[in-house]
């Protein structure tokens, strides 16, 4: 059955007309996505995650607890948050930060986290092997200890406050 009455654009014309405005609502939608994103990440002062300076984790204010109590603990003279929650090798850090960021803003833009904010598996992975790092020599007889991974000490299940001092 030949319907081409019904439309008066033809092979070519049709093709290029449906083009054109596929390609427009493409760049419409793009324009849009990356309008938001820029805005979001202006807004959010995204350039700050870039930098090693504990302010920009009180870009959220749901960590300001962690901020004030990182201020009065024993590591604010000897760590930043970066030394502590972040790998220290250039790539698994940024591939770390680029998680944390999409995690991060999924769940304050939907407002979907937990109160007080808790550390992931993987972020308490990162967690221990940075106080295995700088307290290795301190610690090398307890982590040791078990000829398994579960057998292994975790420092933070003792040593709770050190990062952060104490709460309020």
């Amino acid at each position: 059955m030949n319907l081409s009455y019904l439309n008066p654009l033809r092979g070519p014309e049709l093709l290029q007309r449906i083009g054109l405005k596929a390609t427009a609502g493409l760049a419409l939608v793009t324009g849009l996505v990356a309008g938001v994103g820029l805005f979001t990440f202006g807004y959010a002062e995204g350039l700050s995650y870039f930098s090693t300076d504990p302010r920009a984790c009180v870009n959220c204010h749901i960590m300001r607890d962690e901020y004030d109590s990182w201020q009065k603990s024993s590591h604010h003279a000897h760590a930043v948050c970066v030394d502590c929650h972040l790998p220290h090798a250039f790539v698994p850090k940024m591939i770390a930060k680029a998680d944390n960021g999409y995690r991060h803003s999924k769940a304050f833009t939907f407002q979907d986290f937990h109160e007080p904010i808790r550390l992931t598996s993987r972020s308490s992975a990162i967690l221990q092997a940075n106080c295995e790092r700088c307290h290795g020599d301190l610690i090398c007889e307890m982590l040791q200890r078990g000829p398994r991974e579960s057998d292994r000490a975790n420092c933070v299940k003792c040593h709770m406050s050190v990062g952060h001092g104490l709460r309020r």
